[in-house]
């Protein structure tokens, strides 16, 4: 695993390397799919974004229970930049992202949960 974002996204949409043709149209993705994670509650408070092959996974977010962050973020790309020709897959592919977006939010869940039927106290 090349560890790269970037790189590793590239390699799961079946484009080299040294192939940067398609370099912006993934970022502009990889950025979009960071964005969904923020609303989740996952990764930097601020957001993330790429710019280039510098940045790699531990940037964004470092808890192993947060591992398949990967695969839902080359998945989601995938989708994205390359989607399926038919509905059935088309289906699947929303079926499997729609359920690592659950458990990811029910492992951020796990740790930073708020009782919403808790009032939250206002800071003076």
């Amino acid at each position: 695993m090349v560890d790269s974002i970037l790189e590793d996204t590239k390699q799961i949409c079946g484009i080299e390397s040294d192939y940067t043709h398609f370099d912006m149209d993934i970022m502009m993705h990889i950025n979009s799919v960071f964005g969904d994670l923020l609303q989740l509650g996952i990764g930097p408070p601020d957001g993330f974004e790429i710019t280039g092959n510098e940045e790699v996974w531990s940037d964004f977010v470092t808890e192993k229970k947060f591992n398949a962050v990967r695969t839902y973020v080359v998945t989601k790309v995938k989708f994205l930049f390359d989607p399926p020709q038919t509905s059935f897959v088309i289906a699947a592919m929303e079926k499997q992202l729609d359920r690592m977006e659950w458990r990811l939010n029910v492992a951020r869940e796990e740790t930073e949960w708020v009782d919403p039927t808790v009032p939250v106290e206002e800071e003076p």
